[in-house]
């Protein structure tokens, strides 16, 4: 996508509003093409339905006819949404939608301009990856419907334990056992594949970086560009082995850390 093509929908119950919106990215942008639309879910979604979608709509939360959740449903944008509106109690419900930023009205220059940023750094990332990737991670982010896992009971023996979520640093596969390493360097069977465990654990604090390994955000300690673009992970208690993130997956595992 060149920048010069980018193309910007408003979406705003208010017209003095979206033209002082339009004037405000204009004046970052001015090469960006943006087109005002209808205020309302049903005039919205009509011109989606016959029109070529957008890169980045601003979406006020608020339309003449109902919230900006109804009119995602309906018309089912393609391209990234960044949220407009005056009330903050939307804004965990705003990311489980793939929106990447979330604008409080008044809206300032400068916070209008990060978030702009934003949008043209997924957009340069995503064109090297996975757009795949980079979807299940704005998916997986912030769910609030969700309940995770908090702590595993783990056999030992003649006795039981519980391990609590936050004392483990990652959780990695070895000759078809799974084992959580805490912090203390202790490792513990968990009988549960990695598979399984991404479906239980928190993804706000956990990654599947590869076959071998699920590693924990407080564990990480740095990161590392590797050969073909891959990344290397550093943690604290170290592997064994290097952590490899994938070049497919070097993208999305960025996302998620910047979150």
């Amino acid at each position: 996508m060149n920048e010069q093509n980018i193309t910007v929908a408003i979406i705003e119950d208010e017209k003095p509003a979206s033209r002082l919106l339009s004037s405000m990215i204009a004046a970052i942008r001015p090469e960006w093409k943006i087109e005002i639309l209808p205020g309302n879910i049903t005039g919205a979604t009509k011109w989606f339905r016959s029109h070529k979608h957008p890169d980045l709509t601003f979406l006020d939360i608020h339309l003449s006819d109902g919230n900006a959740f109804l009119f995602i449903e309906q018309a089912q944008p393609e391209g990234m949404i960044i949220f407009t509106t005056a009330y903050d109690q939307y804004a965990i419900q705003a990311f489980t939608v793939n929106s990447i930023d979330y604008l409080l009205k008044p809206i300032h220059q400068e916070r209008l301009e990060q978030a702009i940023m934003k949008y043209e750094s997924l957009v340069s990332i995503s064109r090297k990856n996975s757009k795949e990737d980079i979807i299940d991670v704005l998916k997986s982010i912030s769910n609030p419907t969700k309940k995770y896992r908090t702590r595993f009971l783990i056999d030992s023996y003649n006795s039981s334990y519980t391990l609590s979520i936050d004392k483990i640093a990652f959780f990695y596969v070895n000759e078809g056992v799974t084992f959580a390493v805490g912090f203390d360097c202790k490792e513990h069977v968990i009988n549960l594949t990695l598979d399984n465990l991404m479906e239980q654990l928190d993804p706000d604090f956990f990654f599947r970086a590869n076959r071998q390994i699920i590693i924990g955000l407080k564990s990480i300690t740095r990161i590392e560009p590797y050969f073909n673009n891959r990344i290397s992970v550093h943690t604290n208690p170290a592997f064994k082995d290097k952590i490899l993130i994938s070049r497919e997956k070097a993208s999305a595992f960025k996302i998620w850390l910047n979150y």
